[in-house]
């Protein structure tokens, strides 16, 4: 049987299109998602990028939540190095008690930003070295059995959002197994060590309150076209934005000239950060994460649909859950 399939919303805001726009478009995705029988839309925490706009993600997140009924919503993920626990603690408490039963909490290490947006947010390069600590200060705040006395969470305590360690090392994968954790890997754009760092995770996972047996999610790109050459066509497009993100933040690239960079070594390196992306027609598409859901050995696949437009991103996401009928095992 198919695993079940989620969604990673990136919250694009394509070539020509506002904030606005994209963050309109993320709520119509998120309709039609909850229609087909998506399991869940994550959101990431990204910043000073002109191209994302899933930078407020809890913002984000209380919006999409009030625009659908039943889907599950989260963060895929906050980055917690740059926040106080406490205060990811009250924005999720928060989030899960006007929306119960609905809310995730992805959470990362990566700063998810450069050295100069590291200081606009007041952070620097030694937050991360505390992630496992502030993990467990977090999930206590939610859980109601608090590490720093006398300090609650309200909302928060007791409503037991449940966490989700995300990353694409071995380092995540042996946190997540430590403290019982579900554990999603980047594959989406970090393809290294990702057989590798779910062996170690269901090798090392212990079970606790939240879960008794190991949870894998894997990321993986997806483009589903009504036609072969339409999907190569927004897979260009796609490696052309990439180009965009993080080659040269802020500057615009003619088409030509991003497809020159992408021939060049470091180009290549981009495309292959790319690596696990499935790109045709929907039979193509799902025959694909069929099979890349056994390599990652993952129980759920979340999905980025590449497509550069809202309404490409929303004709791959139909077609994707037509093939079967449904998303959802």
């Amino acid at each position: 049987m198919p695993v079940p399939l989620s969604l990673l919303d990136l919250a694009i805001i394509g070539k020509g299109e506002t904030a606005r726009e994209s963050l309109e478009g993320s709520t119509v995705l998120a309709r039609r998602a909850e229609e087909l029988g998506y399991r869940r839309i994550w959101y990431a925490e990204h910043h000073n990028n002109s191209a994302i706009a899933s930078s407020a993600t809890s913002v984000l997140i209380a919006h999409i939540a009030a625009n659908t009924k039943n889907i599950r919503l989260g963060a895929g993920g906050i980055m917690l190095p740059n926040h106080a626990p406490l205060t990811i603690a009250e924005q999720f408490g928060t989030l899960e008690t006007l929306h119960p039963g609905r809310i995730d909490l992805g959470l990362g290490r990566a700063p998810g930003s450069d050295r100069n947006t590291m200081r606009a947010l007041r952070r620097d390069a030694m937050s991360a070295d505390s992630f496992p600590q502030d993990v467990q200060e977090l999930q206590g705040y939610l859980t109601g059995h608090t590490r720093i006395p006398g300090v609650d969470a309200t909302p928060g305590k007791g409503t037991n959002v449940p966490l989700y360690i995300l990353g694409s090392s071995l380092f995540g994968a042996r946190l997540a197994a430590a403290l019982g954790l579900p554990y999603s890997f980047a594959s989406h754009f970090s393809p290294e060590s990702l057989q590798e760092a779910v062996a170690i995770y269901r090798r090392e996972f212990q079970p606790s309150e939240q879960l008794d047996q190991p949870y894998v999610i894997a990321g993986v790109n997806a483009i589903a076209a009504d036609t072969e050459a339409r999907a190569q066509e927004q897979f260009q497009m796609a490696k052309r934005h990439r180009v965009t993100l993080l080659v040269g933040p802020g500057q615009k690239f003619s088409d030509q000239q991003a497809d020159a960079i992408i021939e060049s070594p470091q180009g290549r390196q981009l495309v292959h950060m790319m690596r696990y992306s499935a790109v045709g027609t929907p039979a193509d598409v799902r025959e694909y994460l069929d099979s890349f859901a056994k390599l990652a050995d993952a129980d759920e696949l979340i999905v980025v649909h590449l497509a550069s437009s809202v309404e490409a991103r929303l004709r791959s996401v139909d077609l994707l859950a037509d093939v079967n009928g449904t998303v959802a095992a």
